[in-house]
């Protein structure tokens, strides 16, 4: 049974436990704000530059262009990977790499078989996680939400395309968190290559292109993808500061539970202490009487 002393320096430290995830907490609120502020502008422009992809592939041959052409085969595929720097997020990163693993070795078993897998892992925690396990990673970007920035936005968009144009990869998937609320993140495997042309077409009569919808096209393609890349990057980072919030809250709410359980433990600690004191002095001064 712990002694007073024990229940007291324990009470110590969840006290001073609950303070630090307080003050975490309240960190992690105040850059959700301004990551899902950047998260939420992103997003109009990424979405109207896929339209204008989808109204103009239908003016031009799809084949001609790379980047939007499709392959019949998918027996080489390149895993961009989104996950933390840092824990204290739930299971933020868990979950995400759980995903990851399932999408190579159910969605893409045979290329993973062939070793024909290969991964870019932007955070640290996915990175250290596959490197660990001997995945064939071909860059990781470690500590890259510290500063996050677009130039490391736009060099793995390259990297993609110029894997998929040159034909050493099939298909190019995107592993991330998209935010949706404060307790519910949405976890993606978007195909960014080739280019679904899911966009609307623009009906009202026809458009003319100049210099020509080929050659708008050519313009466009490297934009979306910086763009859609820099995208979900910026979702990841608020879905990240929305989980990382919800953990510290969780953990300060088991803080507070705790304390009070640590309160009664000792109150009654002390009491049995005291009484057994009094039942001392009682039964010393009958034994002086008698």
């Amino acid at each position: 049974m712990p002694t007073l002393k024990d229940i007291r320096v324990r009470i110590k430290g969840v006290k001073s436990t609950q303070q630090v995830t307080k003050a975490m907490k309240m960190v992690a609120a105040a850059k959700l704000r301004k990551a899902q502020e950047r998260a939420v502008m992103a997003r109009p422009y990424a979405a109207k530059l896929g339209e204008m992809l989808g109204s103009l592939s239908t003016k031009v041959d799809t084949s001609a262009t790379p980047l939007l052409a499709d392959r019949a085969e998918t027996s080489k595929v390149l895993v961009v990977l989104v996950t933390s720097d840092r824990g204290l997020c739930g299971a933020f990163n868990t979950n995400i790499i759980k995903l990851a693993q399932r999408t190579i070795h159910e969605e893409f078993a045979s290329a993973h078989a062939a070793g024909n897998v290969q991964m870019i892992c932007a955070g640290t925690r996915g990175f250290d996680f596959f490197r660990k396990r001997g995945y064939n990673i071909l860059k990781g970007y470690p500590a890259v939400f510290q500063n996050l920035d677009f130039s490391t936005a736009r060099e793995i968009a390259e990297t993609a395309s110029s894997m998929y144009v040159k034909g050493e990869v099939d298909r190019v998937i995107v592993v991330y968190n998209e935010f949706k609320s404060v307790i519910a993140p949405n976890l993606k495997a978007e195909q960014l290559l080739p280019i679904k042309s899911e966009g609307p077409v623009q009906e009202g009569g026809d458009y003319i292109y100049e210099p020509s919808p080929e050659a708008i096209i050519e313009e466009l393609v490297p934009k979306h993808l910086n763009t859609q890349v820099w995208r979900m990057m910026l979702e990841s980072n608020a879905a990240e500061q929305a989980a990382r919030m919800t953990a510290m809250d969780s953990a300060t709410e088991n803080a507070k539970e705790l304390l009070r359980t640590l309160n009664i433990s000792y109150n009654r600690a002390r009491q049995a202490a005291i009484t057994k004191e009094l039942s001392e002095i009682v039964g010393g001064a009958d034994a002086l009487s008698n």
